[in-house]
Protein backbone atom coordinates (compact mmCIF):
# COMPACT_ATOMS: atom_id res chain seq x y z
CA UNK A 1 0.00 0.00 0.00
CA UNK A 2 3.03 2.40 0.96
CA UNK A 3 4.34 2.09 -2.70
CA UNK A 4 1.08 2.63 -4.35
CA UNK A 5 1.12 5.81 -2.37
CA UNK A 6 4.29 6.87 -3.12
CA UNK A 7 4.02 6.19 -6.72
CA UNK A 8 0.47 7.91 -7.10
CA UNK A 9 2.13 11.20 -5.47
CA UNK A 10 5.22 11.31 -7.79
CA UNK A 11 2.60 11.19 -10.48
CA UNK A 12 0.60 13.59 -8.53
CA UNK A 13 3.34 15.99 -7.84
CA UNK A 14 6.03 15.24 -10.85
CA UNK A 15 7.16 19.09 -10.67
CA UNK A 16 8.25 18.93 -7.10
CA UNK A 17 10.01 15.07 -7.79
CA UNK A 18 11.56 16.16 -11.36
CA UNK A 19 12.72 19.69 -9.63
CA UNK A 20 14.35 17.62 -6.34
CA UNK A 21 15.96 15.37 -9.27
CA UNK A 22 17.50 18.23 -10.94
CA UNK A 23 18.71 19.91 -7.72
CA UNK A 24 20.35 16.39 -6.96
CA UNK A 25 21.70 14.86 -9.95
CA UNK A 26 21.97 17.38 -12.40
CA UNK A 27 22.98 16.36 -15.96
CA UNK A 28 22.82 12.33 -14.95
CA UNK A 29 18.87 13.25 -14.86
CA UNK A 30 19.57 12.87 -18.72
CA UNK A 31 20.12 9.74 -17.56
CA UNK A 32 17.46 8.94 -14.99
CA UNK A 33 14.72 9.84 -17.90
CA UNK A 34 16.34 7.71 -20.21
CA UNK A 35 16.19 4.95 -17.57
CA UNK A 36 12.65 5.43 -17.01
CA UNK A 37 11.51 5.49 -20.60
CA UNK A 38 13.14 2.33 -21.43
CA UNK A 39 12.05 0.78 -18.45
CA UNK A 40 8.32 1.54 -19.08
CA UNK A 41 8.58 0.13 -22.85
CA UNK A 42 10.81 -2.42 -22.18
CA UNK A 43 9.80 -4.75 -19.46
CA UNK A 44 6.12 -6.31 -19.67
CA UNK A 45 6.68 -5.66 -16.13
CA UNK A 46 7.17 -2.31 -15.68
CA UNK A 47 3.83 -0.94 -16.93
CA UNK A 48 2.78 1.20 -13.83
CA UNK A 49 5.98 4.08 -14.84
CA UNK A 50 5.27 7.36 -15.69
CA UNK A 51 5.09 8.21 -19.66
CA UNK A 52 2.75 10.75 -21.12
CA UNK A 53 3.22 12.63 -17.90
CA UNK A 54 6.53 12.46 -16.94
CA UNK A 55 7.40 13.58 -20.82
CA UNK A 56 5.36 16.75 -20.75
CA UNK A 57 6.69 17.50 -17.23
CA UNK A 58 10.50 16.85 -18.81
CA UNK A 59 9.37 19.63 -21.39
CA UNK A 60 7.98 22.26 -19.35
CA UNK A 61 11.71 22.01 -17.27
CA UNK A 62 13.50 22.16 -20.59
CA UNK A 63 11.65 25.54 -21.50
CA UNK A 64 12.85 27.23 -17.73
CA UNK A 65 16.16 25.87 -19.23
CA UNK A 66 17.11 23.38 -16.91
CA UNK A 67 17.04 20.62 -19.84
CA UNK A 68 18.10 20.79 -23.28
CA UNK A 69 14.77 20.52 -25.43
CA UNK A 70 16.82 18.95 -28.42
CA UNK A 71 18.96 16.77 -26.21
CA UNK A 72 16.14 15.61 -24.18
CA UNK A 73 13.67 14.67 -27.36
CA UNK A 74 16.76 12.42 -28.75
CA UNK A 75 17.69 11.06 -25.97
CA UNK A 76 14.10 9.83 -24.77
CA UNK A 77 13.08 8.93 -28.63
CA UNK A 78 15.98 6.64 -28.25
CA UNK A 79 14.91 4.92 -25.13
CA UNK A 80 11.47 4.73 -26.55
CA UNK A 81 12.85 3.10 -29.61
CA UNK A 82 15.73 0.61 -28.21
CA UNK A 83 13.10 -0.22 -25.00
CA UNK A 84 10.04 -1.43 -27.77
CA UNK A 85 12.30 -3.31 -29.75
CA UNK A 86 13.87 -5.06 -26.45
CA UNK A 87 10.49 -5.82 -25.44
CA UNK A 88 9.78 -7.53 -29.19
CA UNK A 89 12.77 -9.55 -28.66
CA UNK A 90 11.49 -11.03 -24.96
CA UNK A 91 7.85 -11.76 -26.72
CA UNK A 92 9.97 -13.69 -29.96
CA UNK A 93 11.67 -15.83 -27.24
CA UNK A 94 9.57 -16.34 -25.26
CA UNK A 95 7.32 -17.15 -27.40
CA UNK A 96 3.13 -18.51 -26.77
CA UNK A 97 4.06 -20.36 -23.77
CA UNK A 98 3.41 -16.86 -22.02
CA UNK A 99 -0.16 -17.36 -22.49
CA UNK A 100 -0.44 -21.05 -21.31
CA UNK A 101 1.74 -20.53 -18.10
CA UNK A 102 1.58 -18.90 -14.94
CA UNK A 103 4.47 -16.68 -15.56
CA UNK A 104 4.92 -14.36 -12.32
CA UNK A 105 5.06 -11.12 -12.78
CA UNK A 106 3.04 -11.06 -15.91
CA UNK A 107 -0.73 -10.01 -16.14
CA UNK A 108 -2.28 -12.18 -18.32
CA UNK A 109 -5.25 -9.89 -18.37
CA UNK A 110 -3.33 -7.31 -19.92
CA UNK A 111 -1.92 -9.66 -22.38
CA UNK A 112 -5.19 -10.93 -23.26
CA UNK A 113 -6.54 -7.36 -24.26
CA UNK A 114 -3.45 -6.35 -25.82
CA UNK A 115 -3.79 -9.67 -28.33
CA UNK A 116 -7.27 -8.57 -29.24
CA UNK A 117 -6.26 -5.13 -30.03
CA UNK A 118 -3.16 -6.43 -31.95
CA UNK A 119 -5.67 -8.79 -33.97
CA UNK A 120 -7.85 -5.48 -34.49
CA UNK A 121 -5.03 -3.01 -35.66
CA UNK A 122 -2.10 -4.95 -36.82
CA UNK A 123 0.79 -3.19 -37.18
CA UNK A 124 -0.59 0.64 -36.30
CA UNK A 125 -1.09 -0.99 -32.84
CA UNK A 126 3.06 0.19 -32.28
CA UNK A 127 1.94 3.88 -32.78
CA UNK A 128 -1.12 3.76 -31.54
CA UNK A 129 -0.04 1.91 -27.87
CA UNK A 130 1.96 4.65 -27.84
CA UNK A 131 -0.40 6.87 -26.46
CA UNK A 132 -2.13 4.02 -24.62
CA UNK A 133 -0.44 3.41 -20.79
CA UNK A 134 -0.03 -0.53 -20.22
CA UNK A 135 -1.15 -1.49 -23.96
CA UNK A 136 2.39 0.52 -24.86
CA UNK A 137 4.21 -2.12 -22.45
CA UNK A 138 2.55 -5.15 -23.62
CA UNK A 139 2.27 -3.94 -27.73
CA UNK A 140 5.49 -5.07 -28.66
CA UNK A 141 5.95 -7.87 -26.67
CA UNK A 142 2.63 -9.34 -28.61
CA UNK A 143 4.63 -8.42 -31.70
CA UNK A 144 7.02 -10.46 -30.71
CA UNK A 145 5.32 -13.49 -29.41
CA UNK A 146 3.26 -13.07 -33.03
CA UNK A 147 6.30 -13.25 -34.74
CA UNK A 148 5.68 -9.93 -36.85
CA UNK A 149 8.11 -9.40 -39.24
CA UNK A 150 11.05 -6.93 -37.65
CA UNK A 151 11.30 -4.91 -40.59
CA UNK A 152 7.77 -3.76 -40.45
CA UNK A 153 7.87 -3.72 -36.66
CA UNK A 154 11.07 -1.14 -36.56
CA UNK A 155 9.53 0.90 -39.15
CA UNK A 156 6.33 1.58 -36.82
CA UNK A 157 8.89 1.63 -33.74
CA UNK A 158 10.96 4.28 -35.00
CA UNK A 159 7.94 6.31 -36.74
CA UNK A 160 5.45 5.81 -32.82
CA UNK A 161 8.20 6.31 -30.79
CA UNK A 162 9.29 10.37 -32.83
CA UNK A 163 5.53 10.82 -32.22
CA UNK A 164 5.14 10.04 -28.92
CA UNK A 165 8.08 11.95 -27.10
CA UNK A 166 7.85 14.61 -29.80
CA UNK A 167 4.06 15.32 -29.36
CA UNK A 168 4.59 15.42 -25.49
CA UNK A 169 8.20 16.46 -24.83
CA UNK A 170 7.52 19.78 -27.43
CA UNK A 171 3.72 20.01 -25.81
CA UNK A 172 5.44 20.37 -22.42
CA UNK A 173 8.22 22.55 -23.79
CA UNK A 174 5.66 25.25 -25.40
CA UNK A 175 2.72 25.27 -23.10
CA UNK A 176 3.76 23.67 -19.70
CA UNK A 177 5.09 26.58 -18.91
CA UNK A 178 1.92 28.88 -19.31
CA UNK A 179 0.64 30.28 -16.24
CA UNK A 180 -2.52 29.18 -15.82
CA UNK A 181 -1.06 25.52 -16.24
CA UNK A 182 1.70 26.32 -14.61
CA UNK A 183 -0.27 27.10 -11.33
CA UNK A 184 -2.93 24.31 -11.59
CA UNK A 185 0.06 21.57 -13.38
CA UNK A 186 -1.61 18.54 -10.85
CA UNK A 187 -4.66 18.86 -12.41
CA UNK A 188 -2.83 18.94 -16.05
CA UNK A 189 -0.89 15.98 -15.15
CA UNK A 190 -4.03 14.31 -13.67
CA UNK A 191 -6.12 15.01 -17.28
CA UNK A 192 -3.19 13.80 -18.99
CA UNK A 193 -3.55 10.70 -17.19
CA UNK A 194 -7.24 10.51 -18.11
CA UNK A 195 -6.77 10.78 -21.68
CA UNK A 196 -4.30 8.58 -21.90
CA UNK A 197 -6.19 5.72 -20.17
CA UNK A 198 -9.56 6.91 -22.31
CA UNK A 199 -8.97 4.83 -25.20
CA UNK A 200 -8.03 1.95 -23.00
CA UNK A 201 -10.64 1.98 -21.21
CA UNK A 202 -13.35 3.08 -24.09
CA UNK A 203 -11.60 -0.05 -25.89
CA UNK A 204 -11.84 -2.46 -22.98
CA UNK A 205 -15.79 -1.72 -22.35
CA UNK A 206 -16.55 -2.17 -26.36
CA UNK A 207 -14.98 -5.41 -26.28
CA UNK A 208 -16.69 -6.63 -22.71
CA UNK A 209 -20.19 -5.58 -24.63
CA UNK A 210 -19.16 -7.12 -27.93
CA UNK A 211 -18.83 -10.12 -25.71
CA UNK A 212 -21.83 -10.25 -23.99
CA UNK A 213 -23.98 -9.09 -27.58
CA UNK A 214 -21.88 -12.28 -28.77
CA UNK A 215 -22.83 -14.71 -25.99
CA UNK A 216 -26.68 -13.75 -25.72
CA UNK A 217 -27.95 -14.95 -29.26
CA UNK A 218 -26.04 -18.40 -28.48
CA UNK A 219 -27.72 -18.71 -25.06
CA UNK A 220 -31.08 -17.99 -26.77
CA UNK A 221 -30.40 -20.46 -29.39
CA UNK A 222 -29.81 -23.44 -26.61
CA UNK A 223 -33.51 -21.95 -25.19
CA UNK A 224 -34.56 -22.67 -28.40
CA UNK A 225 -33.53 -26.14 -28.51
CA UNK A 226 -34.51 -27.08 -24.95
CA UNK A 227 -37.85 -26.09 -25.09
CA UNK A 228 -38.43 -27.78 -28.61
Amino acid sequence: MDILLSLLDFFLHLDVHLSALIASYGVWVYGILFLIIFAETGFVIMPFLPGDSLLFAAGAFAATGSFHVMWLFVLLTVAAIIGDSVNYWIGHKLGPRVFKENVRFLKKEYLTRTEAFYEKHGGKTIIIARFMPIIRTFAPFIAGIGKMRYGSFIAYNIFGGVLWIGLFVFGGYFFGNISVIKENFEYVIIGIIILSLAPGVVHYIKSKMAAKAGAQPVAQEDNKEKIS
